[in-house]
């Protein structure tokens, strides 16, 4: 018997000891079932709520999107175009017999062409409280009408200050108070493995936000295949399509770090965002209307390597390629100053000046850096033989309104 009272003494002081632990939670519990038959609420809401409230408030990319979402807006464009309208009676204005019956009068009379409307959409963010709107300069190609879309309902006339197409970038300006700004970050700081939350309206789905992380940096649009583009990307898993172009890269902060650019339609599972650094070095320049100039050579090329010198070689083109290092000329533009200078398909660029050339990048900087106008000293080797050619650059042409 002593034992057993032993034992239940235990017993009871391991259940004392418990309930010091659970009481607070069991006494929460009762008095939510408390206020549930009261009030008529599910058991449990106020925990919940307040679980909920609780992660929101640790969620940084709600935090980040409250941050930008007003400056993000909508753009809509809208260009006249025209083309060559074929009549029913287009084949009898060429008979002699139906030109005499009908006279020439008739059939110039006739409508050679119409117009027609075409309507595109994207996306951009507000960077000052003037008006200043960034987006890509591909959303407002050639646009007549711009209309500018903000997230509060608002809807202004957007007039197109500056466009630099060969770093796609625009500047819409817009008139009106009360304008929310997008903080912009540091996109020279960006790291590979950094949150990546973009915004826009892909798709026609406005406000818009997708999540991932940047993926790598500084990748070259000669890299992606876009031979007529000079930027460095931040490319990203976070989804950007069609709609997302002009609109934001956001830090965790909810700082902008790019712009989104959806260029690649054939990109599956990246996407590639413009640095904002990029924009800012010619925001001002931009809004003024100048023209960007940018240095250009006329040829396309990508990095060699074993794989790309054999697959070269394969082609039955009759150019043979013994270099697996350096840059493989694929294309040389006519009448540029790469064919002037004697450049040609199949050369591999070794050096330009005194840089040694190891890729695509290489080539695409040293060309930008040299500037317009200037003298290029290009060794290259050719059917195993090194030659030297001057190159001089040209302008490539990049408008502004």
């Amino acid at each position: 018997m002593g034992l057993m009272r032993s034992l239940a003494a235990l017993a009871l002081s391991i259940i004392v000891a418990c309930s010091s632990f659970i009481l607070p939670a069991a006494a929460r519990t009762h008095l939510t079932l408390a206020q549930s038959q009261a009030t008529g609420e599910p058991l449990f809401a106020n925990l919940d709520a307040s679980a909920n409230q609780s992660a929101i408030a640790d969620n940084f990319v709600v935090r980040a999107v409250k941050r930008v979402e007003p400056a993000v807006v909508r753009i809509d464009t809208e260009r006249t175009e025209t083309r060559q309208v074929r009549s029913p009676l287009s084949p009898f204005s060429r008979d002699p017999f139906f030109r005499d019956f009908f006279g020439d009068d008739f059939f110039s009379q006739m409508p050679q062409e119409e117009e027609y409307h075409t309507r595109g959409q994207g996306s951009g963010f507000i960077v000052d409280a003037s008006g200043i709107v960034v987006t890509n300069a591909h959303v407002v190609d050639r646009a007549d009408t711009v209309s500018v879309h903000l997230t509060d309902g608002r809807t202004f006339e957007g007039e197109v200050r500056g466009v630099d197409e060969v770093q796609d970038l625009a500047i819409v300006k817009i008139n009106g108070s009360n304008l929310p700004v997008a903080p912009v970050g540091d996109s020279d700081a960006v790291q590979v493995g950094d949150w990546a939350i973009a915004l826009g309206n892909p798709l026609g789905l406005d406000s818009t936000v997708t999540l991932g992380i940047v993926s790598t940096l500084d990748r070259s649009s000669a890299e992606v295949g876009i031979s007529d583009k000079r930027l460095d990307f931040i490319q990203t898993d976070a989804a950007i399509n069609p709609g997302n172009s002009g609109g934001p890269l956001l830090n965790k902060n909810g700082e902008v770090i790019g712009i989104n650019t959806a260029i690649r339609a054939n990109a599956q599972g990246i996407g590639f965002a413009i640095p904002i650094a990029t924009e800012q070095a010619i925001q001002a320049r931009l809004v003024r209307g100048e023209t960007i100039e940018h240095p250009y050579i006329g040829v396309n090329f990508v990095t060699l390597t074993p794989d790309v010198r054999d697959r070269f070689n394969s082609n039955p083109n009759g150019l043979f390629v013994e270099r697996d290092s350096g840059v493989l000329v694929v294309q040389v533009v006519p009448d540029s100053p790469a064919a002037a200078a004697g450049l040609r398909a199949g050369d591999a660029i070794v050096k330009i000046g005194r840089q040694e050339i190891a890729s695509a990048a290489d080539v695409q900087a040293a060309v930008e850096s040299a500037g317009v106008g200037r003298n290029l000293r290009v060794e290259v080797e050719r059917n195993g033989n090194s030659r030297v050619v001057q190159v001089r650059t040209t302008n490539l042409v990049s408008s502004s309104r």
